[in-house]
């Protein structure tokens, strides 16, 4: 049995392109979750016949898109805080450090009481998914017991994600650190164990659906600042007894965090690599040359932030495969800087977004991705960078475009999370990780113009004979463009009409769990 859609999709394909069909025609699995085939062209008139081709001749669960609405691959969130959701809007005054020690610990805290735990997590997941975000990097707290809760809590509402628990044994608040690096690597094992203990389908959830396991552990070193030496060994031997392990952590977000770092850990005091870098590397002192001396720079680590990297780090990054997590509304809010986003592309670095909750004061990708825009376009406005362009160069100091934006926030952030073979693209072959939206009135968005009313106005599409003022010239494809465009800089939650994952739909306006 499969579960068909017909009408508007949208899928990147690269860092400049994307595909948007009118009229595809997409069939999912229900016994795994898998898209089975795509016909990209199907007028109306065709449609029975081209199901008939696929064999569906009899009854068949066909899912048929209005004008205005389209589905599209789910959103890569690759650095979010889940503890720090109650805290989001709060604490905009600060820069990170003192945000840290005056807003974020102090909740992160209480995460000690589980019972505060168990009335929190649920709400947080609920309006990540609810948000269009198939895949989710989460940090939680030093607390094992909380992170376990958080973990179980995801696995059962269906998202995809990474789940860790925070490695923090030094320079944080008495009530709100670790006791030895013993301790934390102890919790750390046990949580792994946990998460890779998980059944991959459960009767009460699976609906009858095969999952691949969808929670799998990150190691998460919070940042330096927070580990010991002994530390940072100890998770370094960890993650090289076990390369599958993914690791997240955040590098060179705000200055006074660089120079802090850099005092803890002068250049002489670091241990030899436990892979060699490039031959002649001046980068063994930097922020990012911590990370490698330690053996946690490769191509499964998500760094957060990178907004002020030395030509060293950049080095190091593209030569171990490690991906950046861009959190420009955080980096605005908290005042960090801009990361430049389009020099790290052109240096082949692999790229996703990051909401950074509660640095950044909204759950939504969309959010991300609006203030993504403007992160580039600040960074082209600055005349120590807006020089010309050289042969090698096509996206620094320069505004991104619609399809670079959309590859960031699905199929890069799925390359930085290692899943870029199995899900956002819409194919064949492929889990069915989507999103259906709709960017009609009825979406309740006062922010979006409803496409609807386009077509009431009689402004979309050709417009008739030559001559009609209403009409603009466009195509069916260059309408879909323009609806993409309306929802990416104006949609939010309320636009997003259903969340599927692995072919199972778990959130959405559509949805009652």
């Amino acid at each position: 049995m499969s579960t068909i859609f017909y009408g508007a999709l949208i899928s990147s394909s690269s860092l400049t392109t994307y595909n948007a069909f009118p009229h595809a025609l997409l069939a999912v699995s229900d016994r795994n979750g898998e898209i089975e085939w795509l016909e990209q062209d199907v007028p109306a008139s065709t449609l029975q016949d081209v199901l008939a081709e696929h064999g569906h001749i009899d009854t068949v669960n066909l899912i048929e898109l209005r004008m205005g609405e389209f589905l599209m691959p789910g959103f890569v969130d690759t650095h979010t805080h889940a503890p720090q959701v109650p805290n989001t809007g709060s604490g905009q005054q600060h820069e990170l450090l003192d945000w840290l020690s005056e807003v974020t610990f102090p909740m992160e805290s209480r995460f000690a009481d589980i019972s505060f735990a168990k009335r929190s997590y649920p709400t947080v997941v609920r309006r990540t998914i609810d948000c269009g975000t198939t895949t989710c990097c989460y940090y939680g707290t030093l607390h094992l017991e909380a992170t376990k809760l958080l973990v179980d809590i995801v696995h059962a509402s269906g998202q995809r994600a990474f789940v860790g628990k925070c490695n923090m044994d030094r320079n944080c608040p008495d009530y709100y650190v670790e006791p030895s690096a013993d301790a934390s690597m102890s919790a750390t094992r046990d949580l792994i164990a946990y998460i890779r203990a998980l059944s991959p389908s459960t009767p009460e959830h699976s609906h009858g659906i095969l999952f691949h396991q969808l929670v799998q552990p990150i190691l998460t070193p919070r940042f330096a600042v927070s580990c010991t030496p002994e530390l940072l060994t100890e998770l370094g031997e960890l993650a090289q007894s076990d390369p599958a392990l993914p690791i997240q952590t955040h590098l060179a977000e705000n200055e006074a965090e660089i120079a802090f770092t850099r005092s803890l850990f002068p250049a002489h005091t670091l241990p030899c690599s436990p892979v060699p870098p490039p031959k002649g590397w001046q980068g063994h002192g930097t922020y990012t040359g911590v990370y490698d001396a330690f053996g946690l720079l490769r191509e499964n680590t998500i760094l957060a932030h990178c907004v002020h990297l030395e030509p060293e780090e950049v080095e190091i990054i593209k030569a171990r495969g490690a991906g950046v997590s861009h959190c420009p509304t955080s980096n605005f809010n908290l005042r960090s800087g801009c990361a430049r986003i389009g020099m790290l592309l052109d240096h082949g670095i692999k790229v996703g977004l990051g909401t950074d909750v509660s640095g950044g004061f909204s759950p939504s990708i969309l959010r991300t991705i609006q203030d993504a825009s403007i992160c580039s376009k600040v960074v082209a406005m600055q005349p120590h960078f807006s020089k010309p362009a050289a042969p090698h160069e096509h996206f620094a100091n320069r505004q991104l475009s619609v399809a670079t934006l959309l590859y960031l926030a699905t199929l890069g952030g799925a390359q930085v999370c290692g899943l870029g073979h199995r899900i956002a693209v819409l194919e064949p072959g492929r889990a069915f990780d989507a999103l259906v939206v709709s960017v009609r009135t009825g979406a309740g968005n006062p922010a979006v113009w409803g496409a609807d009313m386009d077509e009431e106005l009689g402004v979309r599409g050709s417009g008739g004979e030559q001559g009609d003022e209403g009409g603009r010239g466009k195509t069916e494809k260059e309408e879909l463009e323009g609806i993409l465009e309306r929802f990416l800089f104006c949609g939010d939650d309320r636009n997003i009409r259903k969340v599927f994952v692995q072919g199972r739909l778990i959130g959405g306006k559509d949805f009652r769990g």
